[in-house]
Formats: C-alpha cells, structure tokens, sequence
C-alpha cells in the first residue's frame, strides 16, 4: 500500500516537472515572438527566430514526451528535437545570407562587420 501511494506521487511530480519544462518553452517562445517584434532589421530578426524559438520548441516537446512517458512518443520527440537542432540553424544561416547577398542593409541600430567577398 505504501509503495502505490510512492509511485503515485512520484508520478505526479514527474507531471508537475513535465508542465514547468513545457511552461518555461512556451515562456521562450514568447519571447522569441515579442523580440520578433521589437528587432530592427532582418538579421536581428532572424537571430531570435532562430535561437529562442529552437529552444523553446525544444522544451514544449519535450514536456509534452516528460508527460506522456511512454516510450514510442520519447523517441518521436527526441528525432524531432534532433530535426530542430539541426534545420532552424541552417535556415538561418540561409537566410542571413541570402538578405546579404541582396543588399539589405543593417539598421543603425546594428554593429556590423564586414564579411569576405563571396566569389560564387
């Protein structure tokens, strides 16, 4: 009798830690939304969609697998938090580099440093 009312409040404060780490993504994300907002020009932008959104997603997945706990939907969550970790970088980079290679131009807002000529 001891040992189920063990199991069950551990098993409710693994739900109560599920919900904090998808709170805390879900915080992150707005975050990265309101810096969405507030950035001057694309490059800044970008950064944040990258950076805070990445974790964000990451932390709301992974509560959502802390809550479920069973294992088929642990390894779907970490193959996609894989597939984030890997692509929102890339995407940025992308995209940094293609407003560069147009023209657009830094806020006076923006420190910036001078990139090597692309020969392609």
């Amino acid at each position: 009798m001891v040992r189920r009312k063990e199991q069950a409040v551990m098993a409710e404060l693994w739900l109560v830690l599920a919900l904090i780490v998808a709170a805390l993504g879900c915080l992150l994300i707005l975050l990265a939304s309101v810096g969405l907002l507030r950035m001057p020009d694309v490059y800044m932008r970008m950064q944040v969609a990258s950076k805070a959104s990445t974790l964000g997603a990451a932390l709301v997945l992974g509560g959502g697998a802390m809550g479920l706990g069973d294992p088929p939907s642990v390894v779907r969550t970490v193959v996609a938090i894989v597939f984030l970790a890997i692509t929102m970088p890339v995407a940025a980079h992308l995209l940094g580099r293609a407003a560069a290679r147009t023209g657009v131009r830094f806020s006076s807002e923006t420190r910036s440093i001078e990139l090597p000529r692309d020969e392609s």
